[in-house]
């Protein structure tokens, strides 16, 4: 799954402030089907005008989706016209600032786990195995989405940037044809878990550095405590380094 760029889960947190708009989106998310504006209406005791205009601002923010379709079982001439119905666009929404993605990392150790005891090994090649495949598959998927809505093929160096950037890590050029991180996506469970979460870490970003034709090779996990004390890292900042 893609998540959405930041800046549009943010905006769809800030959306869900007004009370509102809340109650129309649980509304519209526990009711399991499309709903029209006028069930919205009724069951939150909304002017129609209103439920009209916040189902809508919904729909702009993208936590809700349009369809239209005819009620009634009628169909054909004389039916009329067709009725908009809205339906949720997502299960959930979260943001965070700066940003985090702790539900990968439990998806990924969870994944590792499971591989491990099903199949006796170790679990920490099984999550760096897992970390890896989904970093490739991520960054295959947004490849693909990207050609599916019309974009020119970005060059490969520039397309994992793009990647790096709407996964959190605010990548920015090192002066020497490489990219530091400035961000770690995972940065509070890595403080306590070091080890182990950046090589989660690094083997996701070199599964993404081979789902944009880049060599996996040049993505280099090193130690966060380490380059801290050499002045070369900030806290927050992910320890992999994008060699030129």
């Amino acid at each position: 799954m893609i998540r959405s760029p930041w800046n549009r889960r943010i905006a769809a947190v800030a959306s869900l402030g007004d009370e509102s708009r809340r109650k129309l989106f649980d509304f519209v998310a526990s009711a399991g089907r499309a709903v029209s504006r006028d069930d919205a209406a009724g069951a939150l005791g909304l002017p129609r005008s209103t439920a009209s205009f916040q189902l809508d601002r919904l729909v702009q923010d993208g936590l809700l989706a349009v369809e239209f379709r005819k009620l009634g079982g009628r169909g054909g001439p004389g039916s009329g016209r067709p009725a908009k119905l809205y339906l949720a666009a997502v299960r959930e929404v979260a943001a965070s600032v700066p940003d985090r993605n702790y539900d990968l990392a439990a998806e990924l150790l969870v994944s590792a786990i499971e591989e491990s005891a099903a199949g006796g090994g170790s679990a920490r090649e099984a999550l760096v195995r897992t970390a890896y495949a989904r970093g490739l598959a991520a960054a295959q998927a947004r490849a693909g989405e990207a050609e599916q809505d019309g974009a020119r093929p970005a060059a490969a160096g520039t397309d994992f940037a793009g990647f790096l950037a709407a996964e959190g890590y605010r990548p920015e050029d090192d002066g020497e044809g490489g990219l530091v991180l400035l961000n770690c996506p995972f940065h509070r469970i890595a403080e306590g878990h070091t080890e182990v979460v950046c090589a989660m870490n690094g083997a996701f970003l070199g599964g993404a550095a081979a789902g944009c034709g880049i060599d996996p090779g040049r993505v280099q996990a090193l130690a966060i405590d380490e380059l801290r004390a050499q002045g070369a890292a900030q806290p927050a900042q992910c320890c992999a380094r994008i060699r030129p």
